[in-house]
């Protein structure tokens, strides 16, 4: 279990925000970049596309359609293929 100090965490954001309306600080911001192609990152992780559609939560069809380019992933699936990439040891445990 974490040692983390909610309430602490949630006061400093709350003083962040009130220094930010007054003009006094600016607000930290993060740009997330784009996962690799569907197929790259199925590679990577030497899983069948039954497999990967499986973990994303997605039909076999959709993740084929993605890999062939007729289609893109959207919202959430989009955050699940940067997850996969980025932090492949997760789907690994997965299985």
């Amino acid at each position: 279990m974490s040692n983390r100090d909610i309430g602490a965490e949630i006061l400093a954001g709350i003083n962040e925000i009130k220094e930010y309306k007054k003009g006094k600080a600016s607000l930290r911001t993060t740009g997330l970049s784009e996962p690799s192609a569907p197929q790259v990152i199925r590679s990577k992780l030497k899983m069948s596309q039954v497999m990967f559609a499986g973990l994303l939560g997605v039909s076999t069809r959709t993740l084929q359609d993605w890999e062939q380019g007729r289609r893109n992933p959207q919202g959430p699936a989009v955050a699940l293929l940067r997850i996969a990439e980025q932090h492949p040891e997760v789907f690994g445990e997965l299985r």
